[in-house]
């Protein structure tokens, strides 16, 4: 018998134990490196809108002017799939938008209140 050490896909960590099944019986496991983005994860996926390098290629064709459903169509997903992960990195970037101003703005207050 030979044991195949299991990594996480997102932080390269082999601290990762069993994490229950899946609705289709696949295996799901759970990381536990603490600066891991990335919790749960499966190694197979069936569905492959799941997968971090398709997640990476429907940004990639957004950036280039690619449509929903050309996107869609292209990698084989559902145009559903691409629009929720067009959501998901819009208002991550949003978010890094507001944190980055308001870090600007607290850096402009700081000058002008101390004279730097």
């Amino acid at each position: 018998m030979v044991l195949e050490p299991v990594c996480c896909p997102d932080c390269g960590s082999e601290d990762v134990v069993k994490n229950g099944k899946s609705n289709e019986g696949k295996q799901r496991y759970l990381c536990r490196h603490s600066d891991c983005r990335r919790r749960s994860f499966i190694r197979d996926y069936s569905y492959q809108g799941y997968l971090p390098s398709i997640k990476q290629q429907i940004a990639d064709m957004a950036v280039n002017g690619s449509g929903i459903r050309d996107t869609a169509r292209v990698l084989k997903i559902s145009p559903t799939t691409v629009i929720e992960e067009l959501k998901k990195k819009s208002t991550a970037t949003a978010c890094e938008q507001k944190a980055i101003s308001t870090t600007i703005a607290l850096n402009q207050l700081k000058c002008y209140c101390f004279g730097f």
